[in-house]
């Protein structure tokens, strides 16, 4: 029996914030998959190594963790205003599945560099700052990367410090412009028109809840609610079924609250949105590298699943949607944070400390954001090509 060679795609191994992916050029793709169907989510499936049963990714590239088991495409841009379109697909690890229904916050950043050096950006500076305008087409948004460069060349070594990020790099900063109304939920940024909710959750009962759709919808709950206290590390949270079974049961309870889904059968397919994060007022606690935050030192604390497991950071998208919860007066993130209003916010999480900012504007009774800022960093790790198997989508 004879069997076909491996297909070579050119493609770039880049690491961006507290993610990793691996990112196309669109064109570099080959023709089947240069379309949305199931020859794309196949050959990404294939490229990441999933769906895997074990759990390991070990044929492929990903990390077999949520933030690691990500591809991209990049295209120049065909829309007035912007150098670059920026897809997204969020690969499934054990499951047969590449959802597309939302943003990688942490990609953002590498999408910004990998612009210029994929040569879609015609105004980049000799040295400075180079400003990529970003179509994020999975949500339809603008994403704004001031991205250093130096000799015409991306800049990626420099003293930028992300907690989550072992080594420091140069900065990035986003700038997310009107990061809510989605498209989805209704447009609206609270998609119940309530900025605190009562939320019937099946096997658990009604828990207080903030629904917002702002960098990608998010679903937060009171720590203290859950039986949490918001200084849990991966592994206390991880390691218990039950827990899990509850965060997702909470998951599947605001997706129908906030119109993503019309049946909870509907989101097995539909799991990196929403998110689910729990919050708390600060207090000390001990980060995943073994360094001691002090509970004067941030606002409130802050934990997040991505893919039915404990993020080891923060998701950039959903750090979004806390920057913009937090600017809200009344929401259950603002109230962490000891309320009032605020255009900034410094949150605890599992691997450290970060801080982020939004503008809100109350106008005709409904709350929105104008845009939501952070720094990130952002670096190629190998460039070349990704191999798979021919026939394999």
């Amino acid at each position: 029996m004879s069997f076909a060679p491996q297909i070579r795609i050119p493609a770039t191994y880049m690491r961006g914030g507290t993610s990793k992916g691996v990112f196309f050029r669109l064109n570099d793709l080959p023709a089947s998959a240069q379309v949305p169907g199931g020859a794309r989510d196949r050959l990404f499936q294939r490229v990441i190594g999933s769906p895997d049963p074990y759990g390991a990714q070990i044929d492929g590239m990903g990390g077999a963790t949520s933030s690691t088991s990500k591809c991209v495409i990049l295209s120049k841009s065909t829309r007035p205003g912007h150098d670059v379109d920026y897809l997204y697909g969020q690969v499934a690890i054990d499951k047969d599945f590449v959802d597309w229904s939302g943003n990688c916050g942490n990609l953002s950043t590498a999408a910004g560099a990998f612009a210029i050096y994929a040569g879609f950006v015609d105004h980049v500076p000799r040295d400075g700052i180079c400003t990529v305008r970003i179509w994020q087409a999975n949500i339809g948004k603008t994403i704004v990367a001031h991205v250093p460069v130096r000799g015409g060349q991306v800049q990626e070594s420099g003293d930028f410090e992300l907690d989550g990020v072992t080594f420091p790099a140069a900065e990035i900063v986003l700038e997310f412009i009107d990061p809510a109304e989605e498209g989805e939920a209704g447009g609206a940024m609270f998609p119940t028109g309530h900025l605190v909710d009562d939320l019937d959750v099946p096997g658990l009962g009604t828990l207080k809840a903030t629904m917002i759709c702002a960098g990608i919808p998010t679903v937060f709950v009171n720590a203290a609610d859950i039986g949490c206290t918001g200084t849990e590390l991966r592994e206390a949270i991880n390691g218990d079924a039950q827990a899990l079974a509850r965060f997702e049961a909470i998951r599947v309870a605001g997706a129908l609250r906030m119109g993503l889904i019309e049946t909870p059968e509907q989101a097995a397919t539909r799991q990196h949105t929403p998110k689910i994060a729990f919050v708390a007022p600060p207090r000390d606690y001990v980060t995943a590298s073994g360094k001691t935050v002090k509970a004067g030192e941030i606002d409130l604390l802050v934990r997040a699943l991505s893919m039915g497991k404990l993020h080891h950071a923060m998701m950039g998208t959903a750090s979004v949607a806390i920057a913009a919860a937090a600017a809200v007066p009344g929401t259950l993130v603002n109230l962490a944070a000891g309320g009032g209003e605020r255009q900034g916010v410094r949150f605890g999480h599992p691997s450290g400390t970060l801080r982020v900012g939004a503008e809100a504007q109350l106008a005709d009774g409904q709350w929105r954001v104008t845009k939501a800022v952070m720094s990130r960093s952002a670096r190629i790790l190998m460039e070349g090509h990704v191999r798979v198997p021919a026939g394999s989508f």
